[in-house]
């Protein structure tokens, strides 16, 4: 048991690090939403059209984040031991939604390279634990010394009206604060600013129905971390870190074209060795008393204009290669997504007729940075799992979780037909129906449906559905063995062949 200057002390370290991470997920954040900061190639160039494209930017962040989270689809949970998908740990996943909420988990921790995940008894209904997933912005969790799995405490912190909350989850209790929200101003007395400090200190937070600290009845931190890309010796890697500096180049570029677009996309011609032209000026009876430059933008309008003198000539610049431009920027998309592994015809968007061998080879980079996403949020995945089972009261069923596995949906993108073809060659070399299933991307409930049908296929027509099963094909009129003490006809060909 924590004293409360102990869980205080947690409280205000954990808070410490939350405040080091928060600039760099909201940079991520924004990069991810197209807010990019324009990068200048000069002063001159920022002075000039620093405004005109503070709002634009060629966002490719967001296709090399969504890449992989698209193709990440739990499908279930399987214990140690077992031979079928867990059912209650499924239907606990579906109930709090997680099926969507899942993706935005994934999605977390490929922009801020972490997601947290969360869960708490249900005092309403032990048998449903409240699962959540949650903003790696709020939530932070302590490792033991010398640990990277063994969590000694987690916080989360959020902001509601006028309040500031901070929970903070340790393996036997649970402690709740707050503390109001000030407004920072510089022009307050050093006495208001004392008051301010000894106002934003955090303090107990007491609630009616719960007491405070609160008994945490799994007897582990309730939270758990889905990391990507981590290390061994700092911080897990968020896959915008190494795309916001080829993103700079592009929208720099960009902006070049668009400038040399407006200023030089047009053969150009110049008047050399004349005066600008001017007109006489009247007065109001008609005399002239002067002269006025002419309005060159109307002589452009019109299309029309003179000039006098010996020595006047026209000139003219051909109008500028844009194309040096977009040629750039598509190599500079092409480092990305070799940097990336995101394949090509997903940012450059331009396909040949390519055969079915070459477009899977294409995604190969993918696929796996895929799979590896897969290996890396599995671990915090089973781990929920297990606390699900904990919440539950299952202890047996939590240890078995420790060393069961996440079932997933096929990353690879393929056809239904080629789908199909492989499942058919598979089921001709052994393996079971279930699996099968699993490996088309259903959920174990849907395979239970599917199993359920076939079974009542069975009992409607035993003789064909057993055919189809022996051969991996329907029968068709003509091709049904015969009941027995029954002979087949023979057709007209071996009529006349007899």
């Amino acid at each position: 048991m924590a004293t409360i200057d102990q869980a205080l002390y947690l409280v205000q370290l954990l808070e410490a690090e939350l405040i080091r991470r928060s600039p760099e997920i909201t940079r991520h954040n924004d990069y991810y939403r197209g807010r990019h900061p324009l990068k200048y190639a000069s002063e001159e160039f920022a002075k000039f059209h620093g405004d005109r494209y503070r709002d634009f930017s060629d966002n490719w962040v967001q296709v090399v984040g969504d890449s992989p989270v698209e193709r990440m689809t739990v499908t279930g949970f399987q214990a140690s031991e077992q031979t079928e998908a867990d059912k209650e740990l499924w239907k606990v996943w579906q109930v709090n939604g997680l099926d969507a909420d899942s993706q935005l988990a994934f999605l977390g921790s490929v922009v801020n390279a972490r997601s947290f995940g969360l869960v708490w008894g249900n005092p309403n209904d032990p048998d449903m634990p409240v699962v959540t997933f949650e903003d790696p912005a709020q939530c932070v969790i302590a490792y033991e010394p010398g640990s990277r799995r063994l969590r000694r405490a987690a916080l989360k912190r959020w902001q509601d009206g006028n309040e500031d909350f901070a929970t903070l989850y340790l393996p036997d209790e649970v402690w709740k604060f707050s503390r109001p929200r000030l407004a920072q101003t510089d022009d307050k007395s050093l006495q208001m600013q004392d008051v301010d400090e000894a106002l934003k200190r955090w303090k107990p937070r007491e609630l009616a129905e719960e007491p405070n600290p609160q008994p945490n009845p799994m007897g582990v931190v309730p939270m758990v971390e889905l990391p990507n890309k981590p290390t061994l010796s700092g911080d897990p890697i968020s896959d915008v870190t190494g795309v916001i500096a080829m993103q700079d180049a592009i929208n720099l570029l960009w902006a070049q074209l668009f400038t040399a677009a407006d200023y030089a996309s047009f053969p150009q011609r110049v008047i050399m060795g004349a005066e600008r032209p001017v007109i006489p000026k009247l007065n109001a009876e008609g005399v002239v008393v002067g002269t006025q430059p002419v309005d060159i933008q109307k002589f452009a309008v019109d299309r029309v204009m003179m000039f006098d003198g010996d020595d006047v000539r026209i000139g003219e610049w051909q109008a500028a290669n844009l194309t040096m431009y977009t040629s750039l920027i598509e190599v500079a998309v092409g480092h990305l997504a070799a940097q990336t592994r995101t394949p090509q015809h997903y940012l450059i968007g331009r396909m040949a007729n390519l055969a079915e061998g070459a477009l899977l080879a294409a995604e190969t980079g993918l696929v796996k940075r895929t799979e590896e996403k897969e290996i890396w949020s599995g671990q915090g995945l089973r781990e929920m799992a297990r606390l699900i089972a904990l919440a539950r009261g299952e202890d047996a069923k939590a240890d078995a979780m420790r060393s069961g596995r996440v079932l997933w949906a096929d990353v690879e993108s393929r056809s239904h037909a080629q789908m199909a073809d492989a499942l058919l060659k598979l089921k001709q070399l052994g393996f079971p129906f279930k699996w099968l299933a699993r490996r088309y991307g259903l959920t174990p409930t849907e395979v239970a449906e599917i199993v359920a049908m076939r079974a009542e296929e069975l009992d409607i027509d035993p003789v064909t559905e057993l055919t189809r099963q022996m051969t991996g094909a329907v029968p068709q009129a003509g091709n049904v063995p015969p009941e027995d003490g029954e002979e087949l006809e023979p057709d007209e060909g071996e009529e006349e062949a007899a």
